[in-house]
């Protein structure tokens, strides 16, 4: 007869091999868990079958969410994200929906009671590997560099600019939504092909410019052999391209073909060319490479791939030379040292990718230039200069907070823009100077300011020829606040099928779809949010009037919370910045890691909230607790086979 243990016995008993302490600490947190979930079939679960059951179960549940499953303490515990949601949900009034039977005081502060009392896990000194998580699926050990790390490093080690968007294939997304993923950068022979032609171009450009001393000295070149000047040119480039020490056996290797290329009478310059290129399309440059060591577990990662980390974090390219020879001296060694190094980096115009990279995709405004396209009849004014200066208004905000070491909650409430001439013109602001260069202005009346009003925004979240209440405060409400919002129902036509007697305002309009009960819960939570934002047309500019209507921004939230107009919203959301705080700080986290997120991250996401809430919100405080925290620095590799 053979008999199945649950996993979290298994997990038990493998941890009581290795010591008395942790045997004891996770059987507390088990029978802890445990009670929790056991509470939840006492006290809640009756409510659950109640008040909730009836709309969300079966096969097409309300905003997608099955809550019947849930019938036992077991499969509550194992899904303990699930309820934060719903929790944050309940305490908004966003559930039970407007319309429906509504928790009595003694259900929610059974409810809430609950929800806070669960038990406390500490996962702090772990990382996910298959002694801690069930069905480990692993990460990618060797990511590939993604298109915009692949061009800035081009343009630090060769000097040469190359438009990344015409020479590499795009990257996708996956993990917590960013082109960083390990498992998302699949390369094909396109990539490849596509490499090798870069690589060719960028180096005989290089060495054909005199002035280009990026991957030839040239100020000694006469003073020594010419094998001597190759193989010190190639040791260099190398170096700062593999982004560790190489071998002299890697070295002579690269020699050969600098040999074979002067053997066939190519010119000293044009011979150099090949091992260059040759070091340009090896894995050691295009790929992040984090070799395990045979015995496994979780390592500390070396100083070289420590600095390739913070480089690719923080300037969305590889390590300068002052990085490289700090990790080459050991001199990344303790956190004040990485975060050393940290403040240096965000100090140079580099961390602008911060705002490229991070602060584009966060936003949701990767593909901005390509996918917007506002309709040329209505909006002729419209074009690639103004979509641009959008682009870069969004990144230079991002970015800013950072190097500046602003609140992170400037990113919500700020009452300056940061605008060029042809930007301010088309907001209608006027700059204090003659000068056309990006500068930062206040805002009248805090309409503007923070990423809510951004004009990239605000022209992305509309369509084509009007703007769209609920585009954007579904924007608001998933990239600002974190939260989740279904597709909607099938059959629910467009706003310009609805009929109406007379002229209506797109909030009239809007009315007959919340007048549906599928439509209700999700609108009622998105409307509002999109409302506070009608003064701003489908490009961004200000108005008082829609086609002869008056604008009403006004908004009420399922929380009974008002506001009137985009200043009122800016402040209202800053009301809930812990929700923009915890997504926020899960997105650089995922970002940075490259991966999807797991509960053994949440010590750090913790950590980070803490951090802000202890140093006024300042936005360095979360990057110097992620450069120092266990998974930054770490690796779980499997162990090899014998």
């Amino acid at each position: 007869m053979r008999f199945r243990f649950p996993h979290r016995f298994v997990v038990l008993m493998t941890l009581c091999q290795l010591g008395a302490g942790a045997c004891v600490g996770m059987a507390d947190e088990t029978a802890a868990l445990d009670e929790w979930g056991q509470r939840y079939e006492r006290e809640i679960l009756p409510i659950v079958r109640e008040k909730c059951v009836e709309c969300h179960q079966g096969d097409d549940p309300d905003g997608g969410f099955d809550i019947g499953v849930y019938s036992t303490g077991s499969e509550v515990v194992g899904k303990l994200d699930v309820w934060d949601e719903v929790a944050k949900r309940v305490r908004l009034k966003e559930m039970p929906p407007e319309g429906s039977p509504q928790l009595n005081d003694d259900q929610k502060s059974a409810f809430h009671r609950w929800v806070d009392s669960r038990p406390k896990q500490d996962r702090c000194t772990e990382l996910a590997s298959d002694e801690t998580t069930s069905w480990y699926r692993g990460y990618v050990m060797s990511r590939r560099l993604t298109r915009t790390e692949y061009a800035n490093a081009i343009r630090d080690l060769v000097g040469v600019n190359i438009d990344a968007s015409l020479e590499i294939p795009s990257d996708g997304a996956g993990g917590e939504g960013f082109d960083t993923n390990g498992a998302s950068l699949f390369t094909s022979a396109i990539h490849v092909e596509k490499y090798l032609a870069v690589a060719t171009d960028v180096i005989d450009q290089a060495l054909s410019d005199p002035n280009n001393s990026h991957v030839l000295d040239r100020t000694n070149i006469s003073d020594v052999d010419e094998q001597a000047a190759a193989k010190g040119s190639i040791a260099r480039f190398a170096h700062r391209t593999w982004r560790r020490p190489v071998s002299d056996d890697e070295v002579d290797r690269l020699l050969t073909l600098y040999q074979v290329g002067r053997d066939r009478g190519l010119a000293f310059e044009a011979a150099l060319g090949d091992p260059l290129k040759a070091i340009l399309v090896s894995p050691h440059f295009m790929f992040v490479i984090e070799a395990e060591a045979p015995s496994g577990g979780v390592q500390r990662l070396t100083p070289h791939q420590l600095a390739t980390r913070l480089s690719l974090l923080l300037w969305s390219s590889i390590p300068d030379a002052e990085l490289l020879a700090a990790a080459d001296a050991g001199r990344l060694d303790t956190d004040d040292q990485v975060i050393a190094q940290m403040h240096r980096m965000l100090d140079d115009p580099k961390s602008i990718a911060l705002g490229e990279s991070f602060g584009l995709q966060w936003l949701g405004l990767t593909n901005f230039l390509a996918s917007v396209r506002p309709d040329q009849e209505k909006y002729p004014q419209y074009d690639d200069s103004l979509a641009h200066d959008m682009r870069e208004e969004a990144v230079r905000m991002v970015a800013d907070v950072f190097r500046e070491n602003r609140s992170l909650l400037d990113l919500l409430r700020c009452d300056h823009v940061v605008v060029n001439r042809r930007l301010a013109a088309h907001y209608g602001l006027e700059l204090p100077s003659d000068e056309t260069h990006w500068q930062r202005i206040e805002s009248p009346g805090g309409r503007r300011g923070g990423v809510m009003t951004l004009g990239a925004v605000l022209v992305s979240a509309s369509y084509p020829r009007r703007t769209s209440p609920v585009l954007r405060g579904r924007w608001v409400l998933e990239e600002v606040l974190g939260g989740q919002v279904p597709p909607p129902p099938p059959g629910v036509p467009a706003l310009e099928e609805a009929v109406a007697e007379k002229a209506m305002t797109l909030r009239e309009r809007l009315e007959l779809h919340r007048q549906k009960p599928d439509c209700a819960a999700c609108h009622q939570r998105m409307d509002p949010l999109g409302f506070g934002l009608e003064n701003f047309d489908a490009l961004g500019r200000w108005r008082d009037a829609d086609e002869g209507l008056a604008i009403d921004s006004s908004g009420t939230l399922p929380s009974g919370e008002t506001f009137q107009g985009p200043a009122e919203l800016k402040q209202l959301i800053v009301r809930r910045s812990g929700e923009f705080e915890q997504h926020f700080v899960r997105k650089l986290l995922g970002f940075t890691l490259g991966r999807e997120l797991n509960k053994f991250d949440d010590c750090v996401v913790t950590a980070s909230l803490q951090r802000l809430a202890d140093d006024e919100h300042r936005a360095r405080g979360v990057l110097e607790t992620i450069v120092t925290s266990l998974p930054f620095q770490n690796r779980y590799f499997k162990a090899a086979e014998q």
